[in-house]
């Protein structure tokens, strides 16, 4: 007698299930709950043809196929196991996505952790997109990026072609992915967005159970669970094997652990069958009211129908030869020949792509479009859950004339300019509902805690927080910041984030904010503005020795295009810089220190703190006094503050230009703008004359410099410290007053012949 069908949409269908099958039901103590839906005997899921989605799953693997055959490049292992899983998702009904404006702001997010799973990826855009021209419709020329049809995956990793990893201006990927274990910290970023904003999105991240060995994917289950992040969904694809060998190389311990121990809600599926996976999807969008995000963990086949790479590790990024490929296609019911082209294959995969497919396909879209809400509502929304009366983001934001009080710090005294962040994020918080900010546990170091509380520490009791703790997690943090500021809301609204910890830990963050740097330049349209705190800079950590003093960390955001480093001098430049920073919307990692340094005082011959914002400026000009003139460039306040003791000695020597260098980018830019005025500030003549200083890399300054004996002529901290309080580990670099006039004299020395 066949078993009873179960139904899992009626009321207490859980509890029903729990009855009848009590292994496939376990609760955890901490609320989360284990279900297994494999071989269960369940309803079709009502709009789910499964009969229809392998045929469509067999079309997206051939498409898929010939996409890496005609490239002899990308990843077919991965692409092909998850096909039965994405195309559910697309069809169940429950991801809210409207192909004709695929960028709606309202639609669920969906993060391609996966990044290099692309033949599946293109495929399945090729597809829609496909079945939408054959019906006559097309997107008009503005959203026309978005989309790929399938004589584009001819071209697929290649120049103006499709992507070799996923990028965020396609249909159905909302994130720039490829560096494994990233997407999920990424998405874990998009849903607490959505969610802290009021608003009902889901976010659906499509991953590979090897990237559950990136650390960064640890630190996103803990907070994603801590925090309740309820509307994020991962579909994770359960096949065994990286691009090496098996997991179980690297794991140790049972898999599912490494989510069930994390407090995560876990379903367990056929990663082939449609209908398992339906209603796996369907559990995870309905919750089980226990505030969890939940991981759909469904068993596949690596490479499923990839030929005799079929369940080895090796399909995962191993392009079968062209003859196996022709078998392969034959198997799968594509009558190929050998001498058959890339594109003879791709109309031989279409013409199997009958009417009624495109007509479910197209019916599915349909209802996948009607759960995107109207923008309007949603921008009412949000003004309800943030009980604003009016929404505004940081473009908004303009500097007041004059300044606060709160944003002025007194000449003449020693501020750390931590203390400038920390007076300007709070201001910021209180005129920003979408402003984030939070740091890797270090809140009472770098003061972002001032800001944190103004709307209150983001947590499962108070979704509606802005403050972040983020924990001893920098990967993740960077992450999860780069993508909420990535992201676009309802009513056109651009979040701003900042996220800090010490500068030399820095470098940690450096891929994630690499990848939101290629996102800002692949997708214009969703620009992220960032600010990353680099705080404690320069030896002005120093009696926690070199692991903790940051020396070198900006030579890496130096490299990269699309990022800028600020390094003001004092409190008050720091505040110009934060709004200059705002007021350009680039991303920016920016540096302030611990100790309290001078804020210079201004006029009598030195510029307003403003003038910072150019990258450099003439602290203090030639007196003309008939001597030999030599510039100094400055970087660093403290080291400034050094440099004005050192001078008084020397004015008999020389006559002295000072040049304050608060962003070598930002100086280059002046010179390519307004040439003249770059100039005044350093000419190319004082180029070959001056001496440069930077309490950390020298190469930072390297810019400032001619030919022919400029390294001779740039000082840094370009060895590792030791432990000692700030003052000492100047002396000890010689970078105290008596240390640069030192410097100084012997340049003297060495143009004038002497000893």
């Amino acid at each position: 007698m066949a078993a009873k069908l179960l139904d899992l949409g009626e009321s207490g269908s859980l509890e029903a299930l729990e009855r009848e099958y009590p292994v496939r039901v376990r609760r955890q103590p901490d609320g989360s709950v284990y279900l297994d839906f494999r071989s269960l005997p369940l309803t079709p899921l009502p709009g789910v043809d499964e009969d229809r989605v392998r045929r469509l799953a067999r079309i997206v693997r051939g498409l898929a196929f010939t996409a890496v055959d005609a490239a002899r490049s990308g990843h077919p292992g991965g692409s092909s196991s998850k096909a039965e899983a994405v195309l559910t998702l697309l069809v169940s009904g429950l991801l809210a996505f409207d192909a004709w404006d695929p960028k709606h702001p309202g639609r669920d997010r969906v993060v391609w952790s996966a990044g290099h799973c692309t033949p599946l990826f293109h495929a399945l855009v090729a597809l829609i997109y496909e079945c939408l021209r054959r019906k006559g419709e097309t997107l008009p020329e503005d959203r026309r990026e978005a989309v790929t049809y399938p004589e584009d995956l001819l071209r697929f990793r290649r120049l103006g072609g499709p992507s070799g990893h996923v990028e965020s201006y396609s249909a159905l990927a909302d994130a720039c992915t490829g560096s494994s274990g990233h997407g999920l910290s990424a998405a874990l970023g998009m849903a607490a967005l959505h969610r802290s904003c009021g608003l009902p999105t889901r976010v659906f991240v499509i991953a590979g159970d090897a990237e559950t060995e990136e650390g960064m994917s640890y630190e996103a289950r803990n907070l994603a669970s801590n925090l309740g992040i309820e509307n994020l969904t991962v579909l994770l694809d359960y096949n065994r094997f990286g691009i090496d060998g098996p997991i179980a190389e690297v794991l140790p311990f049972p898999y599912l652990n490494h989510w069930i121990s994390f407090g995560w809600n876990v379903i367990e599926a056929d990663g082939h069958n449609p209908r398992e996976l339906g209603w796996a999807i369907r559990r995870a969008v309905e919750g089980f009211g226990n505030g969890k995000p939940t991981v759909v963990l469904y068993h596949t086949v690596k490479g499923k129908h990839y030929g005799r790479l079929e369940g080895t590790a090796d399909s995962h990024g191993t392009p079968l030869p062209h003859a196996e490929y022709v078998e392969l296609m034959k198997a799968l019911g594509f009558p190929l020949e050998e001498a058959t082209t890339p594109a003879q294959a791709l109309e031989i995969v279409l013409s199997q792509l009958e009417e009624h497919d495109v007509d479910y396909l197209i019916e599915r879209l349909r209802a996948a479009s009607s759960r995107v809400p109207p923008e309007p509502h949603l921008v009412s929304v949000m003004k309800d859950a943030l009980g604003e009366q009016e929404l505004r983001d940081y473009r908004g934001l303009r500097r007041p004339d004059p300044l606060p009080p709160e944003l002025v710090f007194p000449e003449g005294e020693k501020v750390p300019t931590r203390r400038a962040t920390e007076a300007w994020f709070a201001w910021v918080m209180e005129r920003c509902p979408f402003f984030w900010v939070g740091a890797g546990d270090l809140a009472k170091s770098i003061l972002t805690g001032k800001a944190e509380q103004v709307r209150g520490i983001l947590s499962r009791e108070h979704p509606r927080g802005r403050g972040i703790r983020f924990g001893i997690a920098e990967q993740n943090m960077a992450m999860m910041s780069v993508s909420m500021a990535a992201d676009c809301l309802p009513g056109g609204f651009r979040p701003m984030t900042a996220f800090a910890s010490y500068g030399v830990f820095s470098v940690m963050m450096a891929n994630a904010v690499r990848m939101a740097l290629i996102g800002n330049d692949v997708n214009p349209r969703s620009r992220a503005f960032f600010i990353l705190l680099a705080a404690h800079d320069g030896p002005e950590t120093g009696e926690d020795g070199p692991t903790h003093q940051g020396l070198f960390w900006m030579s890496l955001y130096s490299a990269y295009p699309g990022i800028k480093v600020y390094k003001p001098l004092d409190a008050n430049e720091a505040i110009e810089m934060l709004f200059h920073a705002v007021s350009r919307g680039e991303p920016v990692a920016f540096s302030v220190v611990r100790p309290p340094v001078p804020v210079f005082r201004r006029g009598d011959g030195v510029p307003p703190a403003r003038e910072a914002i150019h990258g450099a400026y003439v602290f203090r000009d030639y007196r003309n006094n008939g001597k030999p003139k030599i510039a100094l460039a400055v970087c660093g306040g403290q080291v400034m503050a050094n440099v004005l003791e050192a001078l008084p000695e020397l004015e008999s020597e020389a006559d002295f230009k000072i040049i304050a260098v608060t962003s070598p980018e930002l100086f280059e830019e002046l010179r390519e703008r307004d040439p003249e005025r770059a100039a005044q500030i350093l000419s190319d003549e004082d180029r070959t004359r001056l001496m440069a200083f930077h309490n950390g890399w020298s190469g930072f300054l390297y810019p400032f410099l001619l030919p022919p004996d400029w390294k001779r002529r740039v000082f840094g901290i370009d060895r590792f410290q030791r432990s000692g309080i700030p003052p000492e580990i100047y002396a000890a670099a010689g970078f105290d007053a008596s240390g640069i006039q030192q410097k100084i004299l012997s340049y003297l020395r060495s143009r004038s012949g002497g000893a």
